[in-house]
């Protein structure tokens, strides 16, 4: 199947708020959607975040042999692409009805992405992880507020399976749950280093292949993320890299410290990995 989305016209001039990887009450990363985007042009779109506060998706006819086109916007610019976003996207269209088959093919600004629906399970591709380790990152645990022996016994990476997250390992949850980031400096740091946001986690239970992470975006128009899809699977290919775990199925709590609970999984398979978490309807709005 190839360009055959055709957005269903009943939805235009509405959003849907879907909450994407909630693990308890009040958790999950809250996303507008917007089902046809045809109308809208960039600042359009950028004013739709703006207006809501969170990452923000676009849904487009395909484009480039793939099914769909997403965008995505933060209140203060595009984003090449949302792990979140996308899976809420892609929830929403097969509870709309409007998923055409089980397995679609997605066009972002960071290259084609997969999705498939497997028995009510919604999940997102991403390709093999790019793992960097940093080696001056001083300037990098003082905007943390850390010192040295917070860190575990391996170096904070750059990483990515899209865009460059910071990953910063912790001796501990409380160390992860204490930090007080000097917010008016990460957008500088971040600058420094090639990254788009700073994503210290610790180890919950190696056994389990549990983490625990919290995310500082670089510029995004908020201080925190509460649930942070592609920077979940950049640690979790960190993880395998670095021998913190052997489980191929690996699991990445975040949001807690906001009193968000969030929990995402993240499946490897082969070169490439799966991106996966609950979703669920909040309501719907005019845009």
């Amino acid at each position: 199947m190839t360009d055959h989305y055709i957005p269903d016209r009943r939805h235009a001039g509405q959003a849907f708020m879907v909450n994407v990887f909630s693990n308890g009450p009040g958790g999950g990363n809250p996303v507008p959607i917007v089902v046809d985007a045809r109308e809208l042009d960039s600042e359009a779109m950028r004013r739709i975040a703006a207006t809501h506060g969170h990452e923000s998706a676009f849904v487009l006819p395909g484009r480039d042999g793939c099914d769909y086109h997403f965008r995505f916007f933060v209140p203060n610019h595009e984003m090449e692409m949302c792990g979140h976003a996308t899976l809420g996207a892609i929830w929403l269209l097969d509870r709309l009805g409007q998923l055409p088959l089980n397995d679609v093919s997605i066009a972002t600004l960071s290259g084609p992405v997969l999705a498939r629906v497997d028995r009510g399970r919604t999940s997102v591709s991403q390709p093999k992880g790019r793992c960097k380790n940093i080696e001056d990152f001083g300037a990098v645990l003082d905007v943390l507020g850390l010192r040295p022996s917070d860190l575990l016994d391996c170096p904070p990476q750059n990483a990515a399976t899209s865009r460059v997250k910071t990953l910063i390992p912790l001796r501990s949850v409380e160390i992860l749950d204490g930090l007080h980031p000097d917010y008016a400096r990460v957008a500088t740091i971040c600058d420094q280093i090639g990254s788009t946001g700073l994503y210290p986690f610790a180890v919950v239970d190696p056994e389990a292949a549990i983490f625990s992470a919290r995310q500082f975006p670089r510029s995004s128009g908020y201080p925190e993320d509460a649930a942070t899809g592609i920077a979940a699977t950049a640690l979790a290919w960190s993880a395998w890299e670095l021998g913190l775990t052997s489980k191929h199925r690996v699991v990445v709590r975040q949001g807690e410290a906001m009193g968000r609970p969030s929990q995402i999984t993240v499946e490897r398979e082969d070169d490439r990995c799966w991106l996966s978490g609950h979703a669920e309807l909040v309501g719907e709005m005019p845009l």
